[in-house]
């Protein structure tokens, strides 16, 4: 190593010298381990802050259109959505009605009217599904009744004209023969999937290849609505209550918990 020496200093005052540099060169070290630390942290910080903001990107993405309404996917796929009040029953019958859908509608005052697009293609299986997702979305479960009749019809059987003209918000004029569903069972199914609280009628489930590992059956009994929601929370591990009031008929319910890897459970 080189050494430096100042002859015109004594070898005291150089050994001095060369001790202060070295406290200076030590106390550099030591705040640029300093300045290190600091570094790394606040790169472990935005990288935290980087994947929050993800997931918040994530949580607040744009809806699908029919997530406004109450909807399902089928056994087969297709998309059925439901109108969650009047206002919405008149949306789905003007804007989302088309010739290859089927209309269905329980046989009670205070329904939703549900369109099963691509409905007049759909299988038989399919169609009981759909109307089985109409009878829960009726006044039926407010009314306590285990089941209620529901009737299909096509784009061309369901107008707002009469006699007397137009026809109020969420009625329509119905024409022809109807295709009719007796006795059918209010039951519905609620999971989550990639996130998403899904409600299908129980056919649906029952119909699927592929069950969801945990489900909950939601059927008549006496649990009040809210509870039943927190229930249905509970049994899914799933934060957004409102959803699943949204995603609940009013009345009262029977909440048990399905398990694909042990036996069922009641919550």
């Amino acid at each position: 190593m080189d050494v430096d020496i100042d002859f015109n200093k004594s070898a005291q005052e150089n050994a001095n010298d060369y001790y202060e540099r070295a406290k200076r060169l030590e106390r550099k070290r030591a705040g640029a381990e300093r300045a290190l630390t600091v570094m790394a942290e606040r790169l472990k910080k935005a990288g935290s802050a980087q994947t929050v903001r993800k997931k918040n990107i994530e949580v607040l993405k744009e809806r699908e259109w029919y997530e406004k309404f109450h909807w399902f996917f089928a056994s087969n796929g297709m998309l059925a959505i439901g109108g969650r009040d009047a206002r919405q029953n008149e949306a789905i019958n003007s804007r989302h009605f088309d010739e290859n859908d089927l209309f269905f509608h329980s046989d009670i005052f205070g329904a939703s009217v549900t369109v099963l697009k691509g409905g007049l293609g759909a299988p038989k299986g399919v169609r009981e599904e759909a109307a089985q997702f109409a009878a829960c979305y009726s006044s039926a479960w407010e009314k306590g009744l285990g089941t209620v009749d529901v009737y299909a019809m096509r784009r061309d059987q369901v107008g707002k004209l009469t006699n007397k003209g137009s026809l109020g918000t969420g009625s329509f004029s119905l024409r022809g023969e109807r295709e009719w569903y007796r006795g059918v069972q209010l039951a519905l199914c609620l999971f989550v999937k990639d996130g998403i609280l899904n409600a299908v009628p129980m056919n649906t489930l029952y119909a699927l290849k592929e069950r969801p590992d945990v489900y909950v059956l939601a059927t008549q009994g006496r649990e009040k609505k809210s509870d039943a929601a927190k229930a249905v929370a509970s049994a899914l591990g799933y934060g957004n209550l409102d959803a699943v009031m949204q995603q609940l008929p009013a009345g009262s319910f029977h909440i048990e918990r399905k398990d694909a890897k042990t036996k069922s459970a009641q919550v």
